[in-house]
């Protein structure tokens, strides 16, 4: 087996077993139509463990917190799927271009109080942001949460994700693409 499907088959039993906020059961997973809808409408595909999770584990309602959003469909809380927050927030970004929005980072888990967790798209390893706005300084609102998805999958499996062991020292390594990655957003 390889390391891959070792964390896959990691992921799937936690999965199993542990229910999000707003979730009352594991959604089913993706069909690959739907998938590809998904990227159809990004103008990107996703990261193959990214598409791995939404195809093989669930549509969401897994992973640290309040769960992966699901890909296409709103969630049962009422949140916006994944490919439908990266619409809006590269729209809002046009509309404010103070806050812009960076191309290929998808919004992939609703932390609450604005704050997402988010999967660069666009690099190898599938870097997991942390945008936190609340400080209201948008050139200091994203961080690096995790070096690659399989990292933070990794921490929240093993229960070792800085949601899990927060403490006030904890300073995460600033984001500094995000004004060279936020190019226009195309109008609707």
């Amino acid at each position: 087996m390889t390391e891959t499907e070792q964390l896959l088959a990691r992921v799937a039993a936690k999965a199993r077993n542990t229910r999000p906020w707003g979730w009352t059961s594991l959604p089913e997973p993706v069909d690959a139509a739907t998938l590809a809808r998904a990227e159809a409408t990004l103008g990107f595909r996703l990261p193959p463990l990214l598409a791995e999770l939404y195809l093989r584990i669930g549509d969401g309602g897994f992973g640290p917190e309040y769960g992966l959003l699901p890909l296409l469909d709103s969630p049962p809380a009422g949140e916006p799927a994944a490919v439908v927050q990266y619409l809006a927030n590269r729209a809002s970004g046009r509309q404010d271009p103070d806050w812009p929005w960076p191309e290929g980072v998808l919004p992939i888990s609703h932390w609450g109080c604005a704050m997402y967790a988010c999967v660069d798209c666009h690099a190898p390893e599938a870097t997991v942001l942390l945008f936190e706005p609340n400080p209201g300084d948008p050139d200091r609102a994203w961080f690096v949460d995790a070096p690659s998805l399989r990292d933070w999958l990794h921490a929240w499996v093993d229960g070792t994700g800085w949601y899990d062991e927060m403490n006030e020292e904890l300073e995460m390594q600033p984001w500094t693409d995000t004004r060279i990655r936020a190019t226009p957003a195309k109008a609707s």
